[in-house]
């Protein structure tokens, strides 16, 4: 058992955005009618609710994940994998190293096509002692 308790590269700030942003696209629905000659008030701008690719949360998060350093995007993806219980926090090192080993330039389309990603950050960040309340209340 480790004694000191490992540290994250990224901050937790950065990853309550993440958190708050994927909530926001995971809320969105897929496309229903691509070729309707319906318009925005015919449909109760209901199409706002869709996914489609150029969504501007996805593009935003796209963005984001990609702007971070290679240590913040390794450990994001380890505090997924964290969260999602491929391990305690007694085996983050090893998790981060498996996730530094796997690491490339698809890191956000491989977190934004995971199911829940939202809860397996929150609950890899809980392991760390952390929460995104203050921040999704906007007090962060």
């Amino acid at each position: 058992m480790n004694t000191a308790a490992p540290t994250l590269s990224i901050s937790p700030e950065k990853v309550c955005f993440i958190v708050v942003k994927a909530r926001e696209f995971d809320a969105k629905d897929v496309a229903t009618d691509i070729d309707t000659s319906s318009n925005a008030a015919d449909d109760g701008m209901l199409s706002v609710l869709e996914d489609h690719s150029d969504d501007p949360v996805r593009s935003e998060l796209v963005a984001f994940i990609r702007a971070l350093n290679e240590d913040e995007q390794i450990d994001l993806v380890a505090l997924t994998w964290l969260g999602r219980g491929d391990g305690t926090i007694d085996d983050w090192a090893d998790i981060r190293r498996e996730a530094a080993r796997a690491h490339n330039n698809r890191t956000a389309t491989y977190l934004l096509g995971m199911p829940q990603l939202p809860d397996h950050l929150e609950e890899g960040l809980d392991q760390f002692g952390c929460s995104c309340d203050e921040f999704e209340m906007g007090r962060l």
